[in-house]
């Protein structure tokens, strides 16, 4: 059972990088041992997943947020502001004709 515990463990902190495919070898092979039952292994494939995809959300909305502080700190500007001023500059344009 220890065993066990300790390849749950190993494949939950790799959840996030793991495919879905991984995931269900390794419990296939844990219910082909008789560690564990069909249906603990269907339930506990879903939460891992779940728990992988919220993961990867969650780190790919601190990317975005890094991305964008940096872009910041280095006085970039974003798209919208590149499209106001492309429209000023029409506006200016227009104006001195």
């Amino acid at each position: 059972m220890k065993n066990v515990l300790n390849q749950i463990i190993s494949l939950g902190i790799g959840a996030a990088v793991a495919s879905k495919e991984q995931i269900e070898k390794v419990m296939n092979d844990l219910v082909a041992k008789g560690e564990l039952s069909k249906s603990e292994s269907k339930e506990m494939i879903d939460n891992l997943i779940e728990k992988g995809e919220s993961v990867r959300k969650d780190l790919d909305d601190l990317v975005k947020e890094k991305v964008q502080q940096t872009l910041k700190e280095m006085n970039f500007v974003t798209m919208d502001e590149f499209r106001e001023l492309q429209i000023k500059v029409a506006q200016l344009e227009k104006k001195n004709e």
